[in-house]
């Protein structure tokens, strides 16, 4: 379980393909602090540690990880927004986030309103956001300020412009996506 509070960015190393998985090495500020069989979220998708040399780490998608993600598309030298799962002894400052990623989404705009951005996302499943309500892009709990049919705005304030990597998207980008956990279990109910 994490909260979407992102500790810090990593940057990827190394990319390794291996029949239908990717090997990631990253380096990060924390990844001497970090164990093998830990679990990790990238972009807000939970990877297991499974090696560490020195200051990197690897871990392994998947491929049911790298059909339901963007992580397909990452880069050496991009940077991605990491958290350790949360400690049940301290706060929650996000909200409940799995890990799991339910899809994808696509940044269709980013506009600078002169202290904040306000980032517009669309998206193609069965999930909706409501406004206010909280959503994960990328791991980042975040709020969402708009909402319509398969698509919301976030409003993001300066320090998780310059904390995360939000200010590194561009238009057109696919973000991970994991939509509330409450709100997933209620939507599943009203079907019944």
């Amino acid at each position: 379980m994490f909260t979407g509070i992102v500790e810090s960015t990593g940057i990827i190393r190394n990319i390794e393909a291996v029949e239908g998985n990717i090997h990631f090495t990253l380096s990060c500020p924390f990844t001497r602090k970090l164990k093998i069989d830990q679990s990790l979220a990238h972009d807000g998708c939970c990877l297991t540690v499974v090696d560490i040399k020195n200051d990197e780490y690897r871990v392994t998608a998947i491929r049911e990880t790298l059909e339901k993600t963007a992580l397909g598309n990452w880069k050496t030298g991009d940077r991605v927004n990491l958290e350790r799962c949360m400690v049940l002894n301290e706060r929650l400052d996000g909200h409940i986030v799995q890990g799991h990623i339910d899809g994808t989404g696509i940044v269709k705009k980013i506009e600078n309103l002169g202290g904040s951005h306000k980032i517009t996302i669309s998206y193609d499943s069965n999930f909706v956001t409501v406004p206010q309500g909280s959503i994960t892009v990328n791991g980042i709990s975040l709020t969402v300020a708009e909402s319509q049919d398969n698509c919301f705005s976030i409003a993001i304030i300066p320090y998780t412009w310059e904390h995360t990597n939000m200010k590194y998207l561009k238009v057109n980008q696919k973000v991970n996506l994991e939509f509330d956990i409450i709100g997933k279990y209620i939507a599943r109910l009203m079907k019944k």
